[in-house]
């Protein structure tokens, strides 16, 4: 056990512990041929404009919102005349949630952080959405708390402190015991440190680099999470 080992592990789900198995790319650009609309954007723009999207109430309108924002940073796009609402319709049509893969070092990071002690997952998507990747990697049973993170239930996304304040209590443990695990520095990273808890920061790709807020811990896979349990 490390020093300074947490009491308890929360883990984020999306880009975190999962990654979808389908082409991200290509899921996008069938969402612009459905629709009938010249693609303006790519996965990675998208990436780098969804920190900006407020609070929603459900998965629907953070698409709508996405796809506004992405088409206000194009010169030559008129946002108000992008079919926002078609699009986002499209794009979860397209999306199955069920072909969804466990990232690299995740399941190991899963394993040791139960032996280690209390986990629990905290993430910002619908219970409906995120069962089904839960249900698909086999660990729907795997926490000793879950928090999905829907304002229509009443539960802010992260950065928001009350769904990682919400899981410390599930698990009755101290905040600042307890460690965030998650790819995002704008909501994992920022939601801990608001919550008062510990954070360790895995990167998926560039858009993870999405804030300033700097994380007590970062590695470069979830499974560098062992290194301090």
């Amino acid at each position: 056990m490390h020093a300074t080992s947490p009491d308890a592990v929360l883990f984020d789900l999306d880009l975190t512990l999962c990654e979808t198995t389908q082409d991200r790319s290509e899921v996008l650009s069938g969402t612009f041929d459905r629709v009938g609309v010249d693609q303006y954007c790519g996965v990675a723009d998208l990436a780098a404009v969804a920190p900006q999207v407020p609070e929603v109430s459900s998965d629907h309108e953070f698409f709508v919102v996405l796809f506004e924002l992405a088409a206000e940073r194009v010169d030559g796009v008129d946002p108000d005349g992008v079919p926002v609402d078609d699009l986002a319709l499209a794009h979860d049509d397209l999306v199955d949630h069920s072909q969804v893969r466990f990232r690299d070092g995740a399941e190991a990071a899963l394993e040791a952080a139960r032996d280690h002690g209390p986990v629990a997952l905290v993430t910002n998507g619908g219970r409906e959405t995120q069962t089904t990747k839960l249900e698909a990697l086999g660990i729907a049973d795997a926490f000793d708390a879950t928090v999905f993170c829907d304002p229509s239930a009443g539960m802010p996304p992260k950065p928001d402190p009350k769904p990682i304040r919400t899981a410390v209590d599930a698990l009755d443990v101290d905040p600042a015991a307890t460690l965030h695990v998650g790819d995002s520095k704008a909501s994992d990273v920022a939601g801990a440190h608001a919550a008062g808890a510990r954070s360790a920061w895995v990167p998926y790709e560039a858009a993870s680099d999405d804030g300033d807020h700097d994380p007590h811990h970062t590695f470069d896979a979830p499974d560098g999470v062992r290194d301090v349990l």
